[in-house]
């Protein structure tokens, strides 16, 4: 069964759980932007995103999914692009026309191009078919092929953070990605300076601390992952 935090029918409700950096970006989106919302979790590892409630929401069954009223949303890129429409205050994408390209090329390597060859229904279909421990090269190695992309495409865009001094698309992408690279892939990042350094800045920032896995409802008190 989901779980539910309490919460009336009018507040926002994210379908969430703790390890997903895609519901990590959501999380930290709705934080940078002060909105309250109702943490929904979803154990992914007890199948429930397959539950009929579930695919009700979303039939992919894929986290996270937002609720706002009668509004279904779900796919983290959608969610962020609707959150920016519906609710500006603290913008997520800069003014310029060549740095509004680059917070979604780099949100893209990180959504398209890493992230889903690391997801759980991957990386078990990976231990099947080739082998047990396989599933830790293949999510390393691209992995490390998307950082060293991002590195090269954000060397001259950088400021404090990836486009500049203030946190925008990319940083929400970036950082959960570099969470769950460190965390969970052992992913050396010493070979990424700048990636590193960015890393370190959002790791001061509130709205990405109180979005992290660990500090998220669902997080089991004795997770080793």
């Amino acid at each position: 069964m989901m779980a539910s935090g309490s919460g009336d029918k009018n507040q926002l409700k994210l379908y969430s759980y703790h390890r997903s950096s895609c519901s990590y970006r959501v999380r930290t989106a709705l934080n940078l932007k002060g909105l309250k919302y109702e943490y929904k979790a979803v154990d992914l590892l007890k199948g429930e995103q397959f539950s009929p409630e579930f695919t009700e929401l979303n039939p992919i069954g894929y986290v996270p999914v937002l609720v706002d009223g009668e509004i279904i949303v779900s796919d983290s890129f959608a969610i962020i692009m609707y959150l920016e429409e519906k609710y500006p205050q603290h913008p997520l994408l800069p003014q310029d026309l060549q740095k509004i390209g680059i917070n979604y090329q780099a949100a893209n390597i990180v959504s398209s191009s890493i992230q889903p060859f690391q997801n759980l229904a991957t990386l078990k279909y990976i231990e099947e078919k080739v082998g047990p421990g396989e599933d830790l090269s293949w999510a390393k190695h691209h992995i490390t092929k998307g950082f060293a992309a991002l590195e090269k495409l954000l060397k001259g865009h950088a400021g404090r953070y990836a486009t500049g001094d203030e946190v925008f698309l990319a940083d929400l992408f970036l950082a959960p990605q570099m969470h769950g690279s460190i965390k969970r892939f052992n992913v050396d990042m010493t070979q990424f300076p700048l990636l590193s350094r960015l890393n370190e800045e959002y790791n001061k920032i509130p709205a990405f601390q109180d979005a992290m896995p660990e500090n998220q409802p669902d997080y089991p008190l004795a997770s080793a992952v």
